[in-house]
């Protein structure tokens, strides 16, 4: 009996683990990263490639842990998880095995213990508002300098149960909010936010509220009212297509190292699909508004 617990820790010893950078695109297909039953997701896919490529063979013995969790449309450039492997990682080789929408950009080897989850210091989501800023405007005048004032309020150590999908699980629904910011990038609005952790559907709640401030259908005070954790409100939160997990920040000692192929894999995927939104963006704006009749 001592024999064989002894060739189990030295198999154990032999496998690392290795914390993974990953895009992928929110498409309706996926139903979010978190794996479902019955119900095709991120994680699926991933888990999948590496069994196909015989990375593991065991999913529960895996260690496969994701840092963050995103709902069904949300997107990420840099979003990570890490996994127990059993044999030294080829990006390319793991990425042949997923669809174009996923893809493995850059790793790191890490110790045993390490949580690609709870070692995390600091997450960054941005929202791009999916109608163009002159749409907005020739519905509703929208004051901008508000709505910074809003991002402003919002930075600190606030309870956001009001800006979050209410659940019997959260215990603590305190969190502290490094910046939260407002741009525009040509037509269009972007928000970034910054913290260690957030709530379930927090970013797309908060920019639904901002929004809707900004156009004039809410008060400051009423937005305000929402960090008052003994008041109770319900609403929608605003479209997961704008939302994307930008990246997650780890201690300086922990280098990714990015594979160049599977990084020009990822910016080719993404440049032919530019080339093609292009296209039709500019196909629509024909049907629509041009008159070629001589």
């Amino acid at each position: 009996m001592i024999e064989v617990l002894n060739i189990v820790d030295i198999k154990t010893m032999e496998k690392s683990k290795y914390l993974f950078k990953i895009y992928y695109i929110g498409k309706s297909k996926f139903f979010g990263s978190q794996r479902q039953s019955n119900f095709l997701t991120i994680e699926d896919c991933i888990l999948k490639a590496l069994m196909k490529k015989k990375y593991i063979h065991n999913i529960k013995l895996s260690g496969f842990e994701a840092a963050s969790r995103t709902d069904r449309l949300v997107s990420a450039r840099g979003a990570y998880f890490t996994c127990i492997l059993e044999k030294e990682p080829v990006l390319m080789e793991i990425n042949s095995a997923l669809p174009y929408d996923i893809g493995i950009w850059a790793y790191t080897k890490v110790p045993l213990d390490f949580s690609s989850r709870y070692n995390a210091i600091l997450r960054h989501y941005i929202y791009l508002v999916p109608k163009p800023l002159s749409h907005l405007q020739n519905i509703s005048s929208i004051n901008i300098e508000i709505m910074h004032k809003a991002c402003r309020a919002l930075e600190g150590r606030h309870d956001f149960i009001n800006f979050s999908k209410r659940s019997k699980n959260e215990v603590n629904t305190k969190r502290d909010m490094e910046s939260v910011k407002l741009s525009i990038e040509g037509d269009f609005l972007i928000f970034q936010f910054k913290s260690k952790g957030f709530l379930r559907q927090q970013v797309r709640r908060m920019v639904k509220k901002i929004l809707e401030l900004g156009i004039g259908e809410i008060l400051y005070n009423d937005f305000i009212q929402l960090l008052d954790p003994l008041k109770i409100f319900s609403y929608q939160p605003a479209d997961p297509r704008g939302l994307i997990l930008w990246d997650i920040i780890y201690e300086e000692k922990v280098k990714l190292s990015e594979d160049l192929r599977s990084k020009g894999r990822m910016e080719s995927f993404f440049l032919k699909n530019k080339e093609s939104f292009n296209f039709k963006h500019q196909l629509f704006s024909l049907l629509q508004h041009h008159d070629f009749r001589e």
